[in-house]
């Protein structure tokens, strides 16, 4: 495990995954992130302080990155340069330069590389997939994507996620699940791209504070509401609240998405509309439903068909499982993985690009694709 921070339980699920792994290591550059690790995994792991020190021991067959995001690429890269496979957590960089790196290290020396886009997992997605697949809406020709990010003050605006030299956009950070739900869906990549968006709320809120050594779990509360009065914001806040993209992608689909901090309540609701018919998702975890309309008429809340969606109702623990699942087969067994570097490093480029042309007076920006070695490389693998 390489960062011990919020994310790092999900390596809780190597027991669960059922395959043959188990922790044996941990690396955090700070005390609190060591002492975690005890705390977390148990006194007789191994801990230090840099993943070079766990790469030195060469005792080390795989690792789970879960450290911040501006790290992600370089630890990534020295770890696939020394053989050891990588469960990355998405995004898999904060620029596209980055996000190629990591991707050509993984070609060049065929060590495994996995992001870890858990949403593709997600209940929510595999119904609304599902539907696609089936042809109940037939060819689809547009995807929308409203989120609605009501944690947003808590768990974007307090921490180094509000500091776009840390994070660059929450159209990476936040964004990148949705957008590689949106290609997954739509069957292809983007290949244009125009940003809009602003710091429009949580710049105004002056109440600032280093939160060095404390994670989200310590600050967040439903209270903290109405935004304006949230308190104790990162020192540095100059990432985007309130952001919208559209896409053409390669296949010809349109694509929008938008995204919102300040929300009161916090899901996500897509649109799939088909040359006979559309889908949408009436909540996103288990409990909820995505219906479907196939037939003309007005208003109509039933639609004519309704899916629900399995899972938990809270959070994203079913997706982690089968995520990390799918990570140790794949080292285990070789089985295929759902999850590919190529659609995470999709997912990058777009948010990437959609931000650049947000801070640049929302001009048009063309996407290019990864390389033929890389395409090639993770066509095989």
């Amino acid at each position: 495990m390489v960062g011990v921070g919020q994310r790092a339980v999900i390596a809780r699920h190597i027991a669960e995954s059922g395959q043959p792994a188990r922790l044996v290591a941990a690396a955090d550059p700070t005390e609190r992130g060591r002492e975690r690790a005890r705390a977390v995994f148990g006194d007789d792991i191994r801990v230090a302080q840099t993943h070079t020190q766990l790469i030195e021991s060469g005792a080390i067959d795989a690792a789970i990155v879960t450290s911040p995001d501006w790290t992600h690429a370089q630890i990534a890269v020295d770890l696939l340069r020394a053989g050891i496979a990588v469960y990355l957590e998405k995004p898999l960089a904060i620029t596209l330069e980055d996000a190629d790196a990591v991707l050509e290290a993984a070609a060049q020396t065929g060590t495994a590389l996995y992001v870890g886009h858990n949403f593709r997992h997600s209940g929510v997605a595999r119904a609304m997939r599902a539907v696609v697949e089936r042809g109940e809406i037939g060819e689809v020709k547009a995807v929308w994507c409203r989120h609605f990010v009501g944690n947003g003050g808590d768990y974007y605006f307090k921490d180094w996620h509000a500091d776009r030299s840390r994070v660059n956009s929450l159209l990476l950070q936040k964004a990148s699940h949705d957008l590689d739900i949106i290609h997954m869906l739509a069957g292809g990549y983007t290949r244009r791209v125009v940003g809009m968006g602003g710091l429009t709320l949580y710049g105004d809120i002056a109440d600032r504070r280093d939160r060095s050594g404390e994670l989200m779990e310590d600050w967040f509360s439903y209270d903290n509401w109405p935004p304006l009065s949230q308190s104790g914001l990162n020192p540095v806040v100059d990432v985007e609240d309130l952001s919208m993209v559209m896409m053409t992608l390669d296949n010809g689909v349109q694509a929008s998405y938008e995204q919102c901090h300040y929300t009161p309540d916090y899901w996500r609701n897509y649109t799939v509309i088909g040359t006979e018919g559309r889908l949408e998702n009436f909540g996103d975890t288990g409990g909820g439903v995505v219906k479907v309309w196939t037939h003309r008429r007005g208003w109509d809340l039933a639609g004519d068909r309704e899916y629900p969606i399995s899972g938990v109702e809270d959070g994203h623990a079913d997706a982690d499982l089968l995520t990390m699942t799918e990570f140790l087969a794949h080292l285990a067994t070789g089985a295929p993985t759902e999850l590919s570097p190529i659609a995470a490093r999709e997912a990058v480029a777009t948010g990437a690009l959609a931000t650049r042309s947000l801070r640049d007076g929302s001009v048009p920006i063309d996407v290019p694709p990864p390389s033929d070695a890389v395409v090639r490389h993770f066509s095989r693998s």
